[in-house]
C-alpha cells in the first residue's frame, strides 16, 4: 500500500507530500486547494435595472446581451461581471439603453458582494460557463456518433458551427472553467484535427523528463490520476505533480491532459494512450489499464474494459466527499499500483 502524510508547505500554497510505498520515501509537490485555482479581480461591476413590465421585446433584448456579454444573473434585475474597462463599458452601454427604453439602471463598482466571496462568485461564472460547454458537447458526441464510420467532409458546416460557439464561450470564460479541456477534445475528435496512425509523433526519451514538474488540472479523475501514476511509475521516478488551469502561467513545468498541450488526448487516444506511445512503454500490464482508462474515459466501448468505470465513479466519489487534489492523487496511486499488481500475476 501506498501511504501519504504532510511534510510541509511553501508560501505559494503548494503542500509537500510524502508517499511511501513498501518503505521507500517518494515525494512530490502538490496543491492542496480544493478550488480551482482562478485570478481574482480586484472588484466587481453590478448592473441594477428596471424596465416597465410592458416592455416584454426590451426585455429580451437586454437579456441577450447581457448572455452575450458572459454576465452573471445574482437576483431577478441584477448582473455581474470582473471589474475591467471592456465589461464597464459594455454595462454603460446597456444602462444607457435600459433608460432610453423608458427604465432605470445603475452602474456599481463593488470589492465585495455580502454573502458571497469572490472565490464563490468566480465558481459560479464557472458553473455557467460548465453548463455552457456541456451543451457544446453533447451536440458534439452527437455529430460523432452519426457521422462515425462515414469519410470527413472538411467543409462541413456543422463543425465550423461547433468551433464557432466554442470560441464565443471561451471569450466569456473568465476564470478558464476546467470543462473546456473536455469540450475541446471532443471538438478535435469530431473534425479528425489529431494525428493518425500513419503519422506517429516522434517516440521521446524518459531521462530527459527525469525530476520534472507536471502540471494538471484541478479534482483530477480517472484520466488524470492514472497518468500520474504512469509518469511516476514509468517515466519521471522524480516527478512533482501541480494542480491549476493555465498552463501559460507556469512555462516552467509539462501540462498533461490540458488543453493545446503536448500530452493530452490525441486522436481517439485518451492522455494516458497518449504517454504510453510517446514514450514507447510496452508494458503489458500497463497497456491493459490504458484500455480500461480509455473505456471510462472516453465512453466508447473500444475494449470492452467494464474496470475502469468503477474507479472513475470511485474517484468522482472522493471529490463529492471534499478530498483535495492531494488526496485524491494519493488514493488514486495507491488503486493503481494495486491493480498493476494484480494484473502482473
Amino acid at each position: 500500500m501506498m501511504r501519504a502524510r504532510v511534510i510541509g508547505t511553501t508560501k505559494r500554497g503548494f503542500v509537500f507530500i510524502s508517499f511511501l510505498p513498501f518503505g521507500s520515501a517518494l515525494k512530490y509537490i502538490l496543491h492542496s486547494c480544493m478550488a480551482v485555482n482562478m485570478n481574482l479581480p480586484k472588484a466587481w461591476l453590478l448592473l441594477l435595472y428596471g424596465l416597465p413590465t410592458k416592455h416584454s421585446a426590451e426585455r429580451v433584448s437586454l437579456w441577450r446581451k447581457l448572455r452575450k456579454f458572459g454576465a452573471l444573473q445574482l437576483k431577478t434585475s441584477a448582473y455581474v461581471l470582473p471589474d475591467e474597462p471592456v465589461h464597464f463599458e459594455r454595462f454603460q452601454w446597456l444602462a444607457k439603453q435600459v433608460r432610453d427604453d423608458g427604465g432605470d439602471a445603475a452602474l456599481i463598482r463593488v470589492k465585495e458582494i455580502e454573502g458571497l466571496s469572490n472565490q464563490q462568485i468566480a465558481q459560479m461564472f464557472n458553473e455557467a460557463r460548465a453548463r455552457d460547454y456541456a451543451d457544446l458537447g453533447r451536440a458534439a458526441t452527437a455529430f460523432i456518433k452519426k457521422r462515425k464510420g462515414k469519410r470527413k467532409d472538411s467543409s462541413n458546416d456543422e463543425l465550423e458551427k461547433f468551433q464557432q460557439r466554442f470560441n464565443e464561450i471561451r471569450e466569456i470564460d473568465y476564470f478558464d472553467c476546467p470543462a473546456a479541456h473536455d469540450a475541446q477534445i471532443l471538438l478535435k475528435r469530431a473534425a479528425g484535427l489529431f494525428p493518425t496512425s500513419s503519422q506517429p509523433s516522434p517516440k521521446l526519451d524518459a531521462k530527459k523528463f527525469v525530476g520534472k514538474t507536471w502540471l494538471t488540472r484541478p479534482r483530477p479523475e480517472i484520466d488524470r490520476v492514472g497518468s500520474a501514476w504512469l509518469i511516476r511509475k514509468f517515466i519521471d521516478a522524480k516527478a512533482r505533480f501541480v494542480f491549476a488551469t493555465n498552463p501559460a502561467a507556469h512555462p516552467e513545468v509539462v501540462p498533461y491532459d490540458m488543453l493545446d498541450v503536448e500530452f493530452t488526448h490525441q486522436g481517439e487516444d485518451c492522455t494516458y494512450e497518449t504517454l504510453l506511445r510517446r514514450f514507447g512503454l510496452r508494458d503489458r500490464a500497463a497497456q491493459q489499464i490504458g484500455e480500461m482508462i480509455h473505456d471510462a474515459d472516453l465512453e466508447d466501448g473500444k475494449f470492452k474494459r467494464a474496470e475502469g468505470f468503477g474507479l472513475d465513479r470511485v474517484f468522482k466519489g472522493w471529490a463529492k466527499l471534499n478530498l483535495s487534489d492531494v488526496e485524491i492523487l494519493a488514493k488514486g496511486f495507491d488503486c493503481f499500483e494495486a491493480l498493476y499488481n494484480w494484473l502482473r500475476k
